[in-house]
């Protein structure tokens, strides 16, 4: 019999590097979304099959409704989600008394995230003060229609989803939006 499982393992690898290439992505975007008359601001999902809440309670959107809300979606072990992680702290910090609210949403990419005790332990690590939703069977992921880590979604005051950036980058333009959308009232 050859061995052909052998043979396939560098094909896994190659193919594990790519997709983790492409998923944790250090190529920015960020899209203002556009409402139209015809087509407002999507509401934003509330969170969903959530394993376990760190740093809070369990939140619903409706809670948050009147702030500006930042959801990000991140993972302890993307370098990309390591690299925006600094940003969403010091967001948080700056802008939490004039009304935003983070949100981090933790969707694992491989088994070991899945871990309540990792996920606390990458939280008391990185310093993260705000809560967490560990969303290990990818429910608020998909009720975003998410597919990229890291992923920020700025939720206006009437819990319409106004702005998203993937992957790293354009710090500048999200801190702009958070601003201007404190600004409104």
């Amino acid at each position: 019999m050859p061995k052909t499982p052998i043979a396939i393992k560098p094909l896994l690898l190659a193919l594990s590097l790519c997709l983790g290439a492409v998923a944790c992505t250090p190529g920015a975007q960020a899209e203002p979304v556009q409402p139209s008359a015809r087509q407002p601001a999507p509401p934003a999902p509330d969170f969903q099959g959530i394993h376990r809440w760190i740093n809070s309670p369990p939140l619903r959107m409706s809670q948050l409704r009147g702030k500006v809300v930042l959801v990000e979606f991140w993972t302890y072990a993307c370098i990309n989600c390591l690299h925006v992680q600094p940003h969403v702290n010091q967001w948080h910090r700056r802008y939490a008394d004039q009304g935003l609210a983070v949100v981090g949403v933790h969707t694992p990419e491989y088994d070991y995230e899945h871990l309540s005790g990792n996920v606390q332990a990458a939280v008391k690590r990185l310093g993260i003060e705000y809560p967490v939703a560990q969303d290990n069977d990818y429910a608020t992921w998909n009720a975003y229609g998410n597919r990229f880590w890291p992923a920020l979604y700025l939720i206006d005051r009437d819990g319409r989803i106004v702005y998203r950036h993937y992957g790293e980058g354009d710090y500048e333009q999200t801190e702009a939006m958070i601003r201007e959308l404190l600004a409104q009232r």
